[in-house]
């Protein structure tokens, strides 16, 4: 009875580090064909920053960085007029609501917040007192990069690579 019970411990440890084992990698793949450009690298040439995002599956720009020392996922957005936050990230990123407003989104009209974001950072480019918007209605790890940033970079796009170029550090 004792050598059965051993036999069933190990046969189903073996099973659930297998299976935990396989869920963790394949998790890390779903995630990496989500955001590409988890850790996005910044060169330096001639006094210009430039970083290179490639798109993921569905044609979009998806890359990590940060507000105010809190780690974000930025979806890239030239539509999108300023910066916005879902209200999780801003209450992450210590943001303060300014004047409330309405916005028009692809899901209709909404109660947003103007703010002022003191650090935005891409990749090593880091952007000071960036026009943002808190919008309670997003999903609560999202963040739109848009124009109130983005306007701050050159940036071209060719064969699914996304170049943005700014001079200085």
């Amino acid at each position: 009875m004792a050598s059965e019970t051993r036999y069933l411990l190990y046969f189903g440890g073996f099973w659930l580090v297998l299976i935990g084992g396989a869920t963790w990698f394949f998790g890390g793949i779903t995630e990496s064909q989500r955001n590409p450009n988890q850790t996005p690298e910044t060169e330096m040439v001639n006094g210009v920053q430039s970083i290179e995002l490639e798109a993921n599956r569905q044609g979009h720009y998806v890359a990590g960085g940060g507000i105010n020392g809190a780690d974000v996922t930025f979806i890239l957005d030239t539509g999108a007029t300023r910066v916005t936050v879902s209200d999780a990230i801003a209450q992450r990123a210590g943001l303060e609501r300014d004047s409330r407003g309405r916005a028009r989104t692809a899901a209709g009209t909404v109660t947003v917040w103007s703010t002022t974001i003191p650090e935005l950072r891409l990749g090593d480019m880091r952007f000071r007192n960036v026009p943002g918007t808190i919008s309670p209605s997003m999903d609560d790890d999202m963040a739109l990069l848009g124009m109130s940033a983005l306007g701050q970079v050159d940036f071209s796009q060719q064969d699914g690579v996304l170049t943005l170029r700014r001079a200085g550090p």
